[in-house]
């Protein structure tokens, strides 16, 4: 379940970034993602006009990037001082930040992550344990009615 408790917000020229209980997001600023999709437009089409209509969902699909914290392996800032964010069976993504907001942005994560993995194997836990229940309450079931089906096939048989 995604919450939208803002916890920190770094806005930039060009994109922000907001910090939740349990998701990241990074989005562009429409002027800039205007910009990208009148440049994108301009040299796909130049290359092939059937991409005219899948470029919006190609940018809807990319940008805004949102991430949950569960899904996150590890962050870090990288030697620019950005922060470098890796997901497994994703490629990583790098948000370019001041070093100061990397550091404020790597310390948040580094404490919500942990929160959020844990998160996440009790719900895992609790759907096992659900599951396992509802199986035994079936076959409890299923024992409790057998005797009474094996007798009742028993006599149509005769």
């Amino acid at each position: 379940m995604v919450t939208k408790e803002l916890i920190m917000m770094i806005d930039k020229p060009s994109f922000t970034v907001k910090l939740n209980r349990n998701l990241l997001e990074v989005e562009l600023k429409e002027d800039v993602k205007k910009e990208l999709e009148d440049i994108a437009r301009a040299r796909l089409l130049e290359a092939n006009p059937v991409f005219r209509g899948s470029l919006g969902i190609l940018f809807q699909s990319i940008v805004p990037l949102d991430v949950q914290l569960k899904d996150i392996e590890s962050v870090e800032q990288d030697e620019k001082g950005q922060v470098k964010i890796i997901i497994p069976h994703r490629k990583d993504i790098t948000i370019p930040l001041e070093p100061n907001e990397s550091k404020k942005l790597i310390s948040k994560l580094n404490e919500l992550i942990p929160i959020e993995k844990q998160r996440k194997t009790e719900r895992i836990i609790a759907s096992e344990k659900a599951e396992k229940e509802h199986t035994q309450q079936k076959e409890e079931e299923r024992v409790k009615f057998a005797p009474e089906y094996s007798r009742a096939r028993k006599s149509t048989s005769l």
